[in-house]
C-alpha cells in the first residue's frame, strides 16, 4: 500500500501564509491582518508592551498639539527624562513586591524621611565634624541614606513575613510613621543647601554628561544592544530553542539602535541656558563670542542612574535565583514552599531592596531640589504603584516586568507634565491619575480573565 504523501505546500514565511489564507490575494485586509498576527508571534513581542508604546505616542502627540509644540520641545523632553527617574527607580522595586502578592504604601513617606535624614546629615550634622562641602560628605551621605532605606524596608519586611501581618496594614502604618518622622526630623523646616558634589546626582547644568560624552555613551549602548541580541540568538540556536526569523531580528536591532541614537540626538539638541553657558565658559577659560555659545547639556546623571538600576533589576528578576524565587512565590506560594523556597526570607529581601531603591530615589530628589521639605514624597506611592500596574504587573501576583513598569512611569510622568503645560488644575491632575490607575487595574483584570479561559 502506497504511503500517503502530503502535497500541501509548507508555508514557513508569514507573508506566504497570509496570502494563502486570503485565497491568493496578498493585499486584502484579511491577508494584512494575518501577516501582522503571525509577525507578532514570530517576533515574540509583548502585545501589552506594544500597546503601551502606542498609548505613549498618542499622549505625546496630543499634548504636543495642545501645548503648541512645547511638550515635544527638546527642553521639555529633557526635563521629562529627569522627572521620570524618581518614579522609575522606585517602581522597579515595587514590581517585585507586587509580584509576591504584597504592596508597599509607605514608599512616598519613606522617601521623605530618608531624604530629610540625608539632607540634615550633609547640611547640619557632618559640617560640624568635617566642615561644609568636604570631599567625603556626599559619599557618607549616600551610603547612610541607602543603609537607612534598607533598614526601614527590612523592618517592614520582617513584620510582614514573620509577623504574618498583611503588607497593606504594615505599610499603611509605615506611611503614617515615616511621614511623621519626616516632619519630626526637622520640625517642618526646609533643609538647604545640599553638598555641591551631592547636587550632581540631581542633574542640571553640572549634573549632566555633556554632548560629546553623551554621544559616546549612545554609541556604546547601541553596540551593546546589538551584540546582546546576536549573542542571545546564538545561545538559543546552540541549545535548540526557536529563534526569530532573520528579517525580524535585523528589524528589531535597527529599530533599537535608531531609538537609542535618536533619544540622545534630541537630548543633545537642548543647550544650556545663556547664564549657565556663560558660567560654564568662564570656569573653563572659553572666550564668549558675540553670538553666544551653544553647549548641549547631554544626558543627565539621574537618567544614567535610572537606566543602570533598570538593567540591574531586570537582570536580578530574570537571571538570578532571587528573581525566580520572587516569581515562584507570587505564582503559587504553596508550591514554592513545597519546592524548598524560603518564602519569608525572600519577602524580607524584597522589601529591603525596595528600601535601598527608595534611598537612591531620595538622594536624586533632594539633590535635584537642592533642599528637603516637609512635604517631600507626598502621594508619590500612588504614582509608583500606578506605574507598576500600568506596566503589566498583576496585583494578583506572579506577573510583572521591570521594563514595562519603567515605561509605565514614563506614561504617568508624561500625563502629569502635559497637564501642567496645558494649565490643568492640580485637583484635576489627581483625578486623572486616579482614573488611569483604576483603568490599569481594570485592564489587568480583563487580561487575567481571558488568560484563565
Amino acid at each position: 500500500m502506497q504511503d500517503h504523501i502530503d502535497t500541501e505546500p509548507r508555508l514557513d514565511d508569514p507573508g506566504e501564509a497570509a496570502v494563502a489564507a486570503a485565497g491568493g490575494f496578498p493585499f486584502t485586509l484579511r491577508a494584512v491582518a494575518e501577516w501582522v498576527r503571525r509577525s507578532f508571534r514570530a517576533a515574540e513581542l509583548d502585545v501589552r508592551l506594544v500597546g503601551m508604546l502606542v498609548a505613549l505616542a498618542i499622549i505625546w502627540i496630543t499634548f504636543g498639539i495642545m501645548s503648541g509644540g512645547t511638550f515635544l520641545s527638546a527642553r521639555n523632553l529633557w526635563n521629562l527624562s529627569v522627572q521620570t527617574t524618581i518614579v522609575a527607580i522606585m517602581t522597579t522595586g515595587m514590581v517585585l513586591i507586587i509580584v509576591t502578592r504584597n504592596i508597599d504604601l509607605s514608599v512616598g513617606s519613606m522617601l521623605g524621611a530618608v531624604g530629610m535624614f540625608m539632607a540634615l546629615l550633609q547640611a547640619e550634622w557632618l559640617p560640624k565634624i568635617l566642615g561644609f562641602d568636604h570631599p567625603m560628605t556626599w559619599i557618607i551621605t549616600g551610603i547612610a541614606g541607602l543603609l537607612l532605606g534598607g533598614l526601614i524596608g527590612s523592618f517592614q519586611g520582617v513584620i510582614i513575613a514573620y509577623g504574618r501581618i498583611p503588607s497593606f496594614i504594615v505599610t499603611l502604618g509605615g506611611l503614617l510613621v515615616w511621614g511623621g518622622l519626616r516632619w519630626r526630623l526637622a520640625s517642618g523646616r526646609t533643609i538647604a543647601p545640599m553638598d555641591s558634589t551631592f547636587q550632581l546626582l540631581g542633574g542640571g547644568s553640572r549634573g549632566s554628561l555633556g554632548g560629546t560624552v553623551s554621544w559616546i555613551v549612545a554609541v556604546v549602548a547601541a553596540a551593546v544592544f546589538v551584540a546582546s541580541r546576536v549573542l542571545r540568538r546564538r545561545q538559543r540556536a546552540k541549545w535548540g530553542f526557536g529563534v526569530r526569523p532573520t528579517w525580524i531580528e535585523i528589524t528589531l536591532g535597527v529599530l533599537g539602535t535608531v531609538v537609542i541614537l535618536g533619544v540622545v540626538a534630541v537630548i543633545n539638541s537642548y543647550p544650556m541656558p545663556t547664564n549657565l553657558a556663560k558660567a560654564y565658559a568662564e570656569e573653563r577659560g572659553i572666550a564668549w563670542p558675540e553670538g553666544g555659545l551653544v553647549i548641549p547639556l547631554g544626558i543627565a546623571i539621574p537618567v544614567i542612574i535610572a537606566v543602570v538600576v533598570t538593567l540591574i533589576m531586570t537582570y536580578v528578576a530574570n537571571r538570578r535565583r532571587f528573581g525566580r524565587y520572587v516569581f515562584s512565590i507570587g505564582g503559587n506560594p504553596e508550591a514554592a514552599e513545597l519546592a524548598g523556597i524560603n518564602s519569608r526570607r525572600t519577602i524580607v529581601k524584597t522589601f529591603a531592596l525596595m528600601g535601598v531603591l527608595v534611598g537612591v530615589a531620595a538622594a536624586i530628589q533632594i539633590a535635584r531640589l537642592n533642599a528637603a521639605t516637609s512635604g517631600l514624597g507626598t502621594l508619590l506611592e500612588l504614582y509608583v504603584i500606578a506605574a507598576a500596574v500600568i506596566g503589566g504587573t498583576s496585583l494578583a501576583g506572579g506577573v510583572g516586568t521591570i521594563p514595562g513598569a519603567v515605561l509605565g512611569a514614563l506614561i504617568m510622568q508624561s500625563l502629569q507634565s502635559g497637564m501642567v503645560l496645558t494649565g490643568v488644575d492640580a485637583p484635576v491632575q489627581d483625578i486623572v491619575a486616579g482614573v488611569v490607575l483604576v483603568l490599569a487595574v481594570g485592564l489587568d483584570t480583563i487580561f487575567r480573565r481571558r488568560a484563565n479561559r
